[in-house]
């Protein structure tokens, strides 16, 4: 099979295109600094630094035990839960992140009540 030079740039087109660059947290806030975590979709999470989607599944971690009113931080189900997070995030880019919680969270209750 003979490759053409042709035939390499538009594979590397196509793969270039279809990457999404890595952006910091800071092109998701306001004018003042704020990121309204309400309205952050699973693609800008998924397009973040890695670091920077782990310190904001980290801080909706801690929101959400905050609403159950939860005061325990569990090292061993905090970073696989974060993971789970953006993995659902980067299969599921259209929605919210609050969304992608709400789902996730409900599937591990329904396989508490299985087990």
């Amino acid at each position: 099979m003979k490759i053409t030079a042709r035939t390499i740039a538009v594979s590397l087109l196509a793969l270039v295109s279809s990457a999404q660059a890595q952006v910091g947290l800071d092109t998701l806030a306001d004018a003042n600094g704020f990121i309204d975590v309400q309205k952050i979709t699973c693609a800008q999470l998924a397009n973040t630094y890695q670091e920077d989607a782990d310190a904001l599944t980290n801080w909706y971690s801690g929101w959400y035990n905050g609403l159950a009113k939860k005061h325990f931080y569990h090292l061993t189900r905090v970073k696989p839960g974060e993971h789970a997070l953006i993995v659902y995030c980067k299969e599921n880019r259209g929605k919210t992140v609050i969304e992608a919680m709400d789902s996730l969270l409900k599937e591990e209750k329904i396989k508490m009540h299985k087990d």
